[in-house]
């Protein structure tokens, strides 16, 4: 049994100390070799070693030891025909040598295959068990209800709609001092690293600029106005930040100065969106046979690197409420696109400080147990692999604060990778990244990626009922460049959900309901979930595949255009809400450490459902009770001396060896990347 985790475990068996966690708290900031190659070739105006005053803290102080284990790891397969794990833990990228050194489906025996075991490890040998799940708000939401009421909150007297149309973004920004058009404030303040992206200059034009009317935010100007350095992308969503889910994104890219100028210095536009450009096509693996050496004008002598982002490269990520009935063309509802309401529950923010090429790190040699390098009050972490993630979420009142270093550690769980040697910083990271980063590697190619993130084009339904779909996209579903199908076709016949908690939401199974059904010529009526009996769940959960897939085949996740069906895609506005009133009891309690996905009653994928001959143990040798929420699982414990000590035990039931066609869902090499040009799946 292995683990992304076990290196740590193995290390301390062998006896070799990277970094003594616990006196760390005050260490000085040692800023490395390559800051003035970094300031040059930003144009940072900030001199050689300029320190962003961040100390070390060992994640074993936190309440939540393994909050950059995200929640949705601890989910339960439903004997395998769930697999939401592919889409992180994914060799894919890493045998592609494209920005990515952690594979984690059994390329690297240290890691193993995380599709196919809970090898969870500890820190250290001595540190709490990483198998319990400690995520209590996912697991019991009725306890944060009576956290909220003793906090004298009535959820029912909220007013939802008011509140996810309020502006708190706009205040926020007011904060940041210094000049918005630098990547750090350069003085210490809590909005410091607050990104400098004007709300008020939002939405980008039709090509994808952030332009605004001020100079003072604008670096070069062309007949449409100031040209921000912004960028908008507009990327595939699935299982995580759509509006199923309850969050929905907005994404921007800045690169420096140079990448905007010409040979002379001059700013030119052209220059720049040819250099955004390039830089697409080599994080998307798209430069070709004959590959551009540099990046172009002032740029050229920065080197086109597949797979990796130059440095001084930001991103702007304002993670937004739901608001079904915004989608960009009713004012009265908000200026943003795609269901995206004014009211943001985070701002987040990345800046590639650090030269990183995964390539010089080999798989399984990262050291989980070292420091969080960061700074609590001005809300930033260094993710250990070349770049500062800076975050802001609601406090609460609803206004945005700076992360703590604990909160932000769940974003290094997602945004990092594998580095190994002195100094020593907290890293992790999953298999889907490149260059520690989600969305480009997802952006549609081309021109129809380059604007505001739209989430599939959605137009909303002015007279839909609040218990209905409320809109319908625009768009289809595009082709993954390596399946020869649709991202989200695939996602449904491998999940059999909406999210990568495996969650069906009742307005998803409303509208199964009514397609799949034996007089419409399927095999069978949808099958409702049994929970009290195990060989009733697993049995509906493998017909819930099969006929899923059957309906996938006839093209009926598509409407007769080809776009997707709505009602799979954006909930009813009286679901939105209710989540939306959910999400903030977390805002209230300040519980984000807890777990920020509230569902209205437990995920079946979270209680016990397994058979006698496939089941396990409490830690403490505890039987588990049909039906019972899963807080923990058992862990090897026979012998001390040997590395996977203390590391899971439990295998998912995902099975390696069963065909796709058979109902397996096991995929070693999921790739995120699209077809190019872009290809949409047709209805048969």
């Amino acid at each position: 049994m292995r683990s992304t985790l076990l290196w740590s475990a193995m290390a301390a068996a062998m006896g070799v100390v990277f970094v003594a966690t616990g006196g760390l708290a005050n260490a000085p900031f040692r800023a490395p070799d390559n800051v003035q190659a970094n300031a040059q070739a930003s144009e940072n105006p900030h001199p050689p070693g300029y320190a962003m005053g961040g100390t070390n803290v060992s994640p074993l102080v936190f309440e939540n030891v393994y909050s950059h284990i995200p929640a949705q790891c601890y989910i339960e397969t439903s004997r395998g025909t769930q697999n939401a794990c592919q889409f992180c833990h994914t060799n894919g990228l890493h045998m592609l040598k494209l920005g990515n050194n952690t594979p984690q489906a059994g390329f690297e025996p240290r890691v193993g295959d995380l599709q196919l075991e809970y090898a969870f490890a500890p820190l250290l040998p001595s540190a709490p068990s990483a198998n319990v799940n400690r995520w209590e708000n996912v697991l019991f939401p009725e306890k944060l209800r009576e956290k909220v009421r003793a906090a004298g909150h009535d959820p029912a007297a909220w007013d939802m709609q008011a509140w996810v149309r309020e502006d708190n973004w706009s205040p926020a920004f007011a904060q940041r001092p210094g000049d918005v058009r630098e990547w750090d404030a350069g003085q210490p303040h809590p909005f410091r690293m607050f990104p400098g992206l004007a709300p008020a200059d939002l939405p980008a034009d039709e090509d994808g600029f952030v332009r605004s009317d001020s100079a003072e935010r604008g670096l070069m100007r062309d007949e449409k106005g100031w040209i921000t350095g912004w960028r908008a992308v507009n990327f595939m969503p699935y299982g995580i930040f759509t509006p199923m889910t309850g969050s929905v994104s907005g994404i921007y890219i800045r690169l420096p100065r140079i990448f905007m100028q010409n040979a002379e210095g001059q700013f030119d536009p052209a220059i720049y969106a040819a250099n955004l450009d390039l830089l697409e096509r080599a994080i998307q693996d798209r430069l070709g046979d004959d590959p551009p050496a540099h990046y172009l004008g002032k740029a050229g002598g920065v080197a086109v690197e597949r797979g990796l982002y130059p440095l001084g490269t930001e991103f702007a990520h304002p993670l937004h409420y739901v608001d079904v009935e915004a989608d960009g063309t009713r004012p009265e509802t908000g200026r943003f696109p795609g269901t995206r309401a004014q009211r943001v529950k985070e701002v987040r923010y990345m800046y590639k400080w650090s030269r990183y090429d995964p390539r010089q790190f080999p798989p399984g040699s990262k050291e989980e147990s070292a420091p969080i390098h960061g700074h609590d009050e001005h809300g930033w972490v260094d993710n250990g692999a070349g770049w500062y993630l800076a975050g802001f979420i609601e406090d609460e009142k609803g206004a945005l604060r700076p992360q703590r270093r604990e909160e932000l550690a769940q974003c290094i769980g997602c945004h990092s990778g594998t580095v190994a040697g002195e100094p020593a910083s907290f890293v992790s990271g999953t298999g889907n990244t490149i260059d520690s980063t989600w969305s480009m590697a997802r952006k549609y190619p081309g021109a129809a990626g380059w604007k505001e993130m739209d989430y599939l084009g959605y137009r909303a339904d002015p007279a839909a009922a609040i218990d209905a779909t409320p809109g319908r996209a625009a768009q289809g579903d595009p082709l993954n460049r390596f399946l020869g199908k649709g991202e989200f076709r695939y996602f449904l016949e491998t999940v059999v959900g909406a999210s990568l908690y495996g969650d069906m939401p009742r307005a998803i199974e409303a509208h199964l309901s009514r397609e799949i059904r034996r007089d419409q010529g399927y095999a069978e009526d949808w099958p409702a979930l049994d929970a009290s009996h195990v060989e009733a769940f697993q049995n509906a959960q493998s017909r819930r595949q099969s006929l899923l897939r059957a309906m996938t085949a006839r093209g009926r996740h598509l409407e007769s255009d080809g776009t997707i069906v709505g009602a799979l895609f954006y909930p009813p506005r009286a679901d939105a809400l209710a989540g939306a009133a959910r999400y903030r009891q977390v805002v209230v309690t300040q519980s984000y450490n807890k777990g920020k996905d509230v569902f209205e009653q437990t995920p079946v994928t979270f209680r016990y459902l397994r058979a006698a001959d496939e089941g396990f143990l409490h830690q403490d040798g505890r039987p588990y009770a049909v039906g019972e929420v899963i807080v923990d699982r058992s862990e090897h414990m026979d012998d001390p001396t040997d590395f996977v000590y203390r590391a899971g035990d439990v295998l998912t039931l995902i099975d390696p060896d069963k065909p796709f066609e058979s109902g397996g869902t096991y995929n070693a090499d999921y790739t995120p990347l699209l077809a190019e040009p872009l290809v949409f799946e047709k209805r048969p």
